[in-house]
């Protein structure tokens, strides 16, 4: 051990140090964002599973993959604030993505330095500094789909019963999460590239080659079976149909939205990335001839899922496209110790590290300290704060229904009956003795009889907080409803988190 550490003292010191660096920007201001609608549903899923082992396979009433929520089941045993404990598995999810880096870097272009700045690059890299910072499922989608590709380069290369093991299991977990893990599937042919053709007995090693990925998808699709415990497997069919055409569908239009779909993947990489590191991806093909399988490699496991993605794209968000580029990361980090070496100067390299950075660097300090005015995608923007997706009254409105609640016994209705609400109430009141929470919906013009009811035997309130087509502004109760909000916060640009008392 003492031996091993002093062989990679320089490695271990740089990796404790970007390790410091990625939990410091990861856990500084947290929860500053407010609770986004797909949040509060997860947490409140995680929180069901965790009382109710029947309802482990919760996520799949709508169509989601469980893994994420099982993670989230056990950080909720150990963190109180249940938002914080969602975040935290992204946290975890990406620290395990900047180790994969590290190895895939280091095994792709056989160099510690590319795959301890590949690590370096992600720590920095502006979109997992937002989505390591939200409980969603993508943080996680891209430890899988990183991990599983350093396996299925490791596979091409070595052969071995054990990687592929490994492999299978790892593919497993990400399909798991959610069905783009599959591509790790899809693209295992592309590994090809990296097989040594060289190699006496070629053929031989390629029919194993062939054996051992049969093996890691056959565990693959082992531990996709799964799901097919719960009677709501088919739901996932239905739900990747909101998002990706299926192929009837796609025939009567197969082009169409191609364009669309790719400027808009264009315009979120070049925000998120940034255009001086996408020029180093470019440059990477040029500034040194060695590795150039490795580097196609590399690159096609970023277009090709691009690709389509466009092609079968319907309902897009570009958190889509995060796993997709990471695989570029290595290539920029492969551009900058081949420029290094080309211009033998210290000072130069830390000016021109000092340009390449600047955005990169100016956009996560505004991911961390002032969201609003960052250079990311403004369809983010308005999820993650601006819009009523983003529950930007609701630690508010939840302060003020515990208050009242100490007082006795209240009702709270709310509008929608899944998602941000009643789910974010629940995640927080539903043990609260003194307090019942129901949803509603469609809003009709007039108040439910239920909620009159109610009104008559214990302080009864309505929470408004989406469009309706009745509202005067986002937030407010039908006009018709002839009612006078007790409690109204600005929750984005243009929309409330409204609290009316109904008497």
């Amino acid at each position: 051990m003492a031996d091993f550490i002093k062989r990679n003292k320089f490695t271990i010191l740089i990796f404790i140090i970007l390790t410091v660096l990625f939990f410091a920007s990861r856990l500084y201001n947290i929860l500053s964002l407010p609770i986004f609608t797909d949040e509060a549903i997860y947490i409140r899923w995680a929180q069901i599973a965790k009382q109710d082992a029947s309802w482990r396979f919760i996520s799949l009433t709508d169509g989601k993959q469980p893994m994420f929520i099982w993670l989230m089941m056990i950080s909720l045993r150990f963190i109180q604030d249940p938002l914080l404990a969602g975040r935290a598995v992204s946290v975890g999810a990406g620290f395990m993505t900047l180790i994969g880096m590290y190895f895939l870097g280091r095994e792709i272009f056989k160099s510690n330095k590319i795959g301890l700045i590949s690590s370096a690059l992600y720590v920095i890299f502006p979109m997992a500094l937002v989505y390591d910072r939200i409980a969603l499922y993508d943080s996680l989608v891209g430890t899988f789909a990183i991990w599983a590709l350093y396996l299925i380069v490791l596979l091409a290369r070595k052969v071995r019963m054990d990687i592929a093991l490994i492999l299978g299991m790892i593919i497993g977990g990400g399909v798991l999460t959610k069905t783009s893990g599959f591509f790790s599937i899809y693209l295992l042919p592309v590994s090809l590239i990296l097989f040594n053709w060289r190699e006496k007995e070629t053929r031989s090693r390629l029919v194993k080659w062939i054996g051992l990925s049969i093996v890691a998808v056959v565990i693959t699709y082992g531990f996709y079976s799964i799901l097919r415990l719960s009677p709501f497997f088919h739901i996932i069919t239905e739900k990747n149909a909101i998002f990706v055409y299926p192929l009837k569908d796609w025939l009567q239009h197969p082009l169409e939205f191609f364009i669309l779909n790719c400027r808009a993947f264009w315009d979120w990489t070049n925000l998120y990335l940034t255009w001086p590191l996408l020029i180093l991806v470019a440059l990477s093909f040029f500034v040194a001839k060695n590795f150039t399988k490795e580097k196609i490699a590399l690159f096609l496991w970023f277009i090709v899922p691009v690709v389509a993605l466009g092609l079968f794209g319907r309902t897009l968000y570009p958190r889509f496209i995060f796993f997709m580029i990471l695989p570029l990361l290595p290539l920029i980090a492969f551009s900058l110790v081949n420029i290094y070496a080309k211009l033998r100067t210290s000072y130069l390299f830390v000016v021109f590290i000092f340009l390449v950075f600047i955005l990169a660097f100016k956009n996560d300090y505004l991911i961390l300290t002032d969201f609003a005015k960052s250079n990311i995608p403004d369809s983010d923007i308005e999820q993650y704060l601006t819009r009523w997706p983003a529950g930007g009254g609701i630690k508010k409105s939840i302060e003020f229904f515990e208050k009242e609640a100490k007082k006795g016994k209240i009702y709270i209705a709310t509008e929608g009956t899944f998602g941000l609400l009643p789910y974010a109430y629940e995640i927080y009141l539903i043990n609260n003795p003194n307090i019942r929470i129901e949803g509603y919906w469609p809003m009709e013009d007039t108040i439910p009889a239920k909620v009159i009811k109610e009104s008559k035997e214990i302080p009864t309130y309505f929470v408004f907080y989406q469009p309706c087509s009745s509202c005067i502004e986002i937030g407010t109760a039908p006009v018709t409803w002839n009612l006078k909000p007790v409690l109204q916060m600005r929750s984005g640009v243009n929309n409330f988190t409204s609290i009316y008392r109904i008497k």
